[in-house]
């Protein structure tokens, strides 16, 4: 009797040493590619491969890059402590016993570089407790990973513990595409895109088109990988990235480390990429056995055939880079695609009047803290002392993970830097993020800086608009740090020892990974515990910085009439002037504080006044969000009116959840950014379009409105707003929508969340009573959440939100 041929799947291969229970998913990837390629019959590229891997529907999605928005199944979430916040307590609505995917939480925003690692976490935890203490119970309760502060930086826990060949992650900072070095494809997204993944809906992305960069020749010397990302950005800008995948390839792949590919994918959000990846070879091989995945790294190998793109794939742009001929950059101010090469440098930074006095160098942080890039600059920091000096500017690292530091202690870079007169920080963001007291310049105060890190815009740093920030590889950092000045050049230039005789540094050296294996360092991770039913969410119901949230009132099935109009919105309105940042970032998890700057940036047609309203039922003006809640105490749904692209930038989802939480209905535009438009829907919102976007000024701030058409609510069909002024004349005006048929449903449960909810506890009755067939949920086709929930219109059982 034939037996049935082998197959990917067959194998079982833990996604991740702290996870037995979750495997790689290499057989989702082999059959929905047979599928597609079956579709759209022509070679595939790598970034394609894998995003199409882990379509939802492969027979009915529609694929035409750079058009088609796809609905994905990602393999994983990865939250940092200040963005989880409000996803966990969004999460946490939906009534879900756990997330859909391996979820895992990092606490590495909120640590301040003060003056040394072990102050200043210390302080970071005391600050922070109660934020700390939330997260900790919070991922407990939920069955989530939990990294406690002093663990390291997300991307770099990522890297060593979860990322692997072939997958889907996404994650809440910009940044996530680290992960890019193992060959995985990792997004940076906001809270909501999270949630929603964490609850089992779909992620939706637009279909990117794909850059290839071709590398050819070697890299050796003083260039290093970094200088690939900083001639790539020099190339394509900020904005060339954007909407497309940056794919390397090449014959000179093979000279760059695994970390060292990390790094390029990291630092391409610069150029908006939606991310950037390499094919699997043998250096991340070499790094999955470093970091004890040897398992992985043999699965990975068997299914080599997929992850590295089809001959004779086409990309939607070529760039090619010859390392062999590529020499360093150094990249910035202000900015980081101002890209220079080394040996022209000094003679920008003279023709450009940037000052030339090095204050600061900065090594470290997710970018480039790997032990390759510790033990480069170590390399020369021992020649310097060779030669009896010392850092003359002020020179800090950031180790990336509790496992780099304890190694690097163990093996002697720690030391090198402190007999230079170096300050190791906390294994966290620090400076990169801003979270810095500097105290060496006043603000506004012309100065220069020089790092390793990924981002430089203005005041970025330090807050201080002033500062000169230089993107550059940690070697070129730090031998500029015993000059002291922005036109040494390390390869040409020569300084003087301590005897008096001048000398060159030699070529930076280093091993790529450690040579006695990584020491874990101190045990940070905090894995669910086997009985979480006992655990209790910490959240002090006093606490200005976190509060529970409760789920939002469903649709009552009326037609809204006499809404009042919050605001007309005049002219640009980002997802800043929704939801302000800054101060109010500390508000993060506490949606009735945060939403104390909800539109207050938006500028009011009526006046021309930012934060500066008419109550309409008592006459006397106010700021925005104190009307808004005036309005919803009386129990009045209220819209707001707002202009084109309402909504661009961030993907900030508080500014979806604010207008929600003060009692608004609907946002009326001429159009929307599609990120904040699906945010509103999913918040429970109704986002709506004027048919004619001359409409617009039809609408009096004054005016009462009604939305007639939403007992009819369908896709494809248009409403109609009734415009009551206030000297009695009306007039009517059509409204058009995106919502789909499960968007609605989002609608009348009041949020994308609440349905998730209803169908949960509507699973959780179907395995307390059994199937009506008897199975008590074994062997039938409905014996999971997941294909309840896909089959749940076809239930026997008939409960709420199931129509």
């Amino acid at each position: 009797m034939a037996t049935a041929a082998p197959r990917i799947g067959d194998t079982k291969v833990p996604m991740s040493r702290l996870e037995q229970g979750a495997f790689i998913n290499y057989q989702r990837i082999e059959d929905n590619l047979q599928v597609v390629r079956s579709r759209l019959n022509r070679p595939l590229t790598l970034s394609e491969k894998i995003l199409y891997g882990h379509l939802d529907d492969p027979e009915g999605q529609d694929i035409t890059r750079g058009v088609s928005y796809l609905k994905l199944r990602p393999d994983r979430v990865a939250c940092q402590d200040a963005t989880a916040q409000m996803a966990l307590l969004q999460f946490m609505s939906a009534n879900m016993p756990t997330a859909a995917v391996p979820t895992t939480v990092h606490c590495d925003h909120l640590i301040e570089a003060q003056v040394g690692g072990v102050k200043d976490l210390a302080r970071a935890i005391d600050i922070n407790k109660e934020v700390y203490d939330f997260l900790a119970t919070a991922t407990a309760k939920y069955g989530l990973g939990f990294w406690k502060p002093g663990s390291g930086i997300i991307h770099q826990i990522i890297l060593e513990n979860y990322a692997f060949p072939g997958g889907l992650m996404i994650g809440t900072d910009s940044h996530t595409p680290n992960a890019g070095g193992l060959g995985m494809i990792a997004c940076g997204v906001g809270g909501a895109d999270a949630v929603d993944v964490m609850a089992d809906i779909p992620w939706e992305l637009k279909c990117p088109k794909v850059i290839g960069v071709n590398l050819t020749g070697k890299i050796g010397g003083w260039t290093t990988p970094k200088d690939v990302i900083l001639k790539v950005a020099g190339i394509l800008t900020v904005k060339g990235g954007t909407g497309a995948i940056v794919e390397y390839r090449g014959p000179g792949v093979e000279s760059l480390s695994c970390t060292g590919m990390a790094t390029i994918c990291n630092m391409g959000a610069e150029i908006g990429a939606t991310t950037s990846l390499f094919p699997f070879n043998h250096r991340m091989t070499d790094y999955l056995k470093a970091t004890k995945r040897a398992d992985i790294a043999e699965y990975a190998q068997s299914f080599s055939h997929n992850l590295k793109a089809d001959q004779g794939a086409e990309y939607d742009q070529n760039i090619e880079i010859d390392l062999s001929e590529l020499e360093p950059h150094i990249n910035g101010p202000f900015t980081p695609d101002l890209a220079t090469p080394l040996s022209k440098f000094a003679e920008e930074v003279k023709k450009n009047n940037w000052p030339e006095e090095l204050k600061v160098g900065l090594i470290g942080s997710c970018t480039n803290s790997s032990y390759e890039d510790m033990s480069r600059s170590a390399s020369i920091a021992k020649e310097a002392v060779a030669h009896g000096i010392t850092a003359v500017s002020k020179f800090t690292v950031t180790p990336g993970s509790e496992q780099v530091r304890a190694t690097i202690a163990r093996d002697g870079q720690i030391a090198a830097f402190e007999d230079i007169g170096g300050i190791v920080l906390a294994n966290a963001c620090g400076p990169c993020i801003g979270q810095w007291d500097r105290q060496d310049v006043k603000k506004g105060e012309k100065n220069s800086i020089i790092t390793s890190y990924n981002r430089n815009f203005t005041g970025r740093n330090d807050a201080n608009p002033a500062t000169h920030a230089f993107v550059a590889s940690p070697d070129i950092v730090t031998a500029m740090v015993f000059a002291g000045k922005l036109t040494f050049n390390p390869m040409t230039d020569s300084l003087t020892g301590s005897d008096g005789k001048p000398f060159k540094f030699t070529e930076p050296n280093g091993n790529e990974l450690p040579p006695k294996g990584y020491d874990p360092g101190e045990d940070t991770f905090q894995a669910p515990p086997a009985d979480r039913a006992a655990v209790q969410v910490a959240v002090d119901p006093k606490s200005d910085r976190l509060q529970l949230l409760q789920p939002f009132k469903p649709w009552d099935g009326k037609t809204p009439t006499d809404l009042p109009i919050l605001i007309k919105v005049d002219g640009k309105c980002t997802t800043d002037h929704i939801s302000a940042g800054g101060p109010w970032l500390k508000y993060r998890g506490h949606l009735q504080n945060i939403s104390q700057n909800c539109l207050i940036g938006a500028v009011n047609a009526e006046n021309g006044e930012t934060n500066k309203v008419k109550n309409q039922f008592t006459g006397e003006y106010d700021g925005v969000p104190q009307v808004a809640a005036a309005y919803r105490d009386k129990g009045i749904k209220w819209v707001v009116i707002g202009d084109s692209n309402y909504g661009e930038g961030s993907s900030r989802e508080h500014a979806a959840l604010e207008p929600r939480y003060l009692g608004g209905l609907a946002i009326i535009v001429r159009s929307f950014a599609r990120i904040h438009e699906t945010n509103l829907k999913k918040q429970g919102m109704l986002a709506l379009t004027f048919v004619d976007p001359a409409d617009y000024n039809k609408v009096k701030p004054d005016d009462k409105v009604d939305i007639l058409g939403l007992e009819s609510f369908a896709p494809g069909k248009n409403l109609t707003l009734s415009l009551k002024h206030a000297d009695g004349s009306k007039e009517e005006v059509e409204l058009a929508h995106s919502f789909n048929e499960g968007q609605i449903e989002w609608f009348k449960a009041g949020s994308a969340l609440n349905l998730v909810g209803l169908f949960f506890a509507s699973w959780s009755r179907f395995t307390d009573m059994g199937c009506p067939d008897g199975c008590q949920g074994q062997g039938c086709s409905i014996n999971s959440w997941t294909s309840f929930s896909d089959n749940a219109r076809e239930s026997p059982i008939k409960s709420e939100g199931m129509v």
